[in-house]
């Protein structure tokens, strides 16, 4: 060595990767449309309220949305709970925050 003591490296915690947030990967309406509309293709009922959440987040948050919506930030989290079952004018309403409206399409032959 050069006349300098060696130092030593305090070890430390491992790091950790943060949880991976769908909300985080959504940056514009134009994304949060297209993973809306996966959600949907995808059938299970159940999944939709859990996609609007993570629109939710990704465009501000629950009172950022009601506000948006039209709706009580209550009713926005009650419908959106894991036991929601949004009406469809309730539906509605949060689609438009995000610039999008329900529409139908045939469904694809089998």
């Amino acid at each position: 060595m050069t006349g300098k003591t060696a130092r030593t490296i305090k070890a430390t915690k491992p790091l950790r990767d943060a949880p991976f947030r769908v909300a985080d990967q959504l940056r514009d309406d134009g994304e949060i449309a297209a993973y809306l509309e996966a959600i949907l293709e995808d059938g299970d009922p159940r999944v939709i309220t859990i996609g609007l959440r993570h629109a939710a987040e990704a465009s501000g948050g629950m009172a950022a949305l009601a506000t948006k919506a039209g709706l009580s930030r209550e009713t926005l989290y009650r419908t959106l709970s894991e036991r929601g079952n949004p009406r469809l004018d309730t539906l509605s309403a949060i689609l438009a925050a995000f610039g999008l409206r329900l529409s139908v399409q045939p469904a694809k032959a089998a």
